[in-house]
C-alpha cells in the first residue's frame, strides 16, 4: 500500500504516478539482490531516459549531514549541470558502481565517454539487513539498473537501493512521490526519489501523528547489539522537475528537502549521512561545456526568484509522503544473522492515527 492509502491528510496535487516519474522524461530502475548475505542492490534515476544521457540538466546539491557518499559533487558545483544517471546503492559498493556507470555509457555513448566521466553515485548503509563487505554487487548491476530504468508507476520498498534499508526501526527503502505546480498559465511537475535509511523509532511521525512513542514493543534495532547507535543510517533524495531553473534555484530545492524529512519525525542524527540532489530538465541545450559547441552564447529560461514559493512548498510535501511511501511500501525482511527488522504495522497504525 502507500501513504495515501492511511486514514492522512496530505498537502498538495500528486501527478499521475505520484512518483518521480511523473516528470517528463525522467525513468527509475532497479536492480535488487537478495540471494544468500545479500539484501542490497542498485537504483538508477535517468533525468532525460537513455537517450538523453549527455544532455546536461541544471542541477544543484546539499547536505544536511556529511556521514555519507555522493560523488561528482564537485562538478556539479562547478558548472551547475548534471549529464550522467544517477545511482544509488549501498556504503560500500560506491565504486563498484561508478565503475558501471562509466561501462555503461562507455557501451552505450561512446563519444560521450571518449570525454571525462563523474557519475554521481549515492549510497546509504545496508550493514544491519546485508553482509555488506562482500561482493554482492558487482559493476554490471549498474548497468542492469540503467536498462531497466522505466517510466511509470514505481516500486517502492524493499527494492533497488533501498533493499536493505531501514527507516524509523522499521524497514524502509525506496519511496516516491510528486506534486503538480501551477505557475502562469503552466503546470510543472516536481517528483521526489528517497532512499530512506534513518530515524529511531519514537520519532515516527505521520501526517502530524506521532505514534513512535507508541510502537516502541518490537524495536530489533533499538534492543539488538549491533554497534550502530539509534537513529544511524542515512537519506537520500533526488528532486526533479521540468520547470525551468537556474542551478542556484536547484540548490534552494535542494535546501528545503529537511523540512520534508522533519515532518517525519527525524531531528537529523550525526550518524545519518543526508545528502540531497536536484535537477531542472528544462533548457534542454543549455549549460553545455563551450567546446562542444558553436554558438558564443547560451540562455536560459526560469522562474522568477520571487514565484518559486510554491515549488519549495511541493518539494517539503513531496519529500514527506516519499518517506512514508517508503515505509508503507516495505516488507518485514530477515537478514545477515538473523538480523530483522519488521514492516510497519499498517492495521495498529491506523487505530493509533484515527484513535
Amino acid at each position: 500500500m502507500r501513504a495515501r492509502d492511511l486514514p492522512i491528510t496530505l498537502d498538495g496535487r500528486p501527478g499521475r504516478w505520484n512518483a518521480i516519474t511523473d516528470v517528463p522524461g525522467v525513468e527509475v530502475g532497479y536492480v535488487t539482490l537478495t540471494e544468500g548475505g545479500a539484501r542490497t542492490g542498485v537504483t538508477a534515476i535517468l533525468p532525460r531516459g537513455r537517450d538523453g544521457v549527455g544532455v546536461p540538466c541544471a542541477a544543484a546539491t546539499h547536505s544536511l549531514n556529511g556521514n555519507g557518499e555522493m560523488t561528482g559533487t564537485a562538478w556539479i558545483e562547478e558548472i551547475g549541470a548534471l549529464t550522467l544517471p544517477v545511482t544509488i546503492t549501498n556504503t560500500h559498493a560506491v565504486g563498484t558502481v561508478h565503475r558501471g556507470v562509466i561501462d555503461w555509457v562507455a557501451g552505450a555513448h561512446p563519444r560521450l565517454a571518449a570525454e571525462w566521466l563523474l557519475p554521481v553515485v549515492t549510497e546509504t548503509w545496508d550493514g544491519y539487513l546485508n553482509e555488506i563487505n562482500a561482493p554482492h554487487v558487482r559493476p554490471e548491476h549498474a548497468a542492469q539498473a540503467i536498462e531497466a530504468a522505466a517510466s511509470g508507476p514505481a516500486a517502492e520498498g524493499n527494492v533497488g537501493g533501498g533493499t536493505g534499508m531501514n527507516c524509523y526501526s522499521f524497514k524502509g527503502g525506496s519511496g516516491t512521490a510528486s506534486r503538480l505546480v501551477e505557475h502562469g498559465s503552466d503546470t510543472y511537475t516536481v517528483g521526489v526519489f528517497v532512499q530512506a535509511n534513518f530515524g529511531s523509532r519514537h520519532e515516527l511521525t505521520i501526517a502530524g501523528h506521532r505514534v513512535g512513542p507508541l510502537l516502541l514493543d518490537d524495536d530489533p534495532m533499538g534492543t539488538t547489539n549491533w554497534y550502530a547507535p539509534s537513529g544511524a543510517g542515512s537519506v537520500i533524495a533526488v528532486i526533479a522537475t521540468d520547470a525551468p531553473l537556474l542551478p542556484g534555484q536547484c540548490k534552494a530545492l535542494a535546501r528545503r528537502v529537511p523540512l520534508g524529512l522533519a515532518r517525519t519525525g527525524t531531528t537529523g542524527s550525526h550518524f545519518s549521512g543526508d545528502i540531497f540532489l536536484a535537477l531542472s530538465t528544462a533548457n534542454a541545450g543549455a549549460l553545455t561545456s563551450g567546446f562542444v559547441t558553436e554558438e558564443d552564447y547560451q540562455s536560459l529560461r526560469f522562474v522568477p526568484w520571487g514565484r518559486l514559493d510554491p515549488f519549495f512548498a511541493a518539494v517539503v510535501e513531496a519529500v514527506e509522503e516519499s518517506v512514508l511511501n517508503a515505509l508503507t511500501g516495505a516488507e518485514e525482511m530477515t537478514g545477515r544473522n538473523g538480523h530483522r527488522s519488521p514492516a510497519l504495522p499498517i492495521a495498529r497504525t491506523i487505530d493509533l492515527i484515527t484513535s
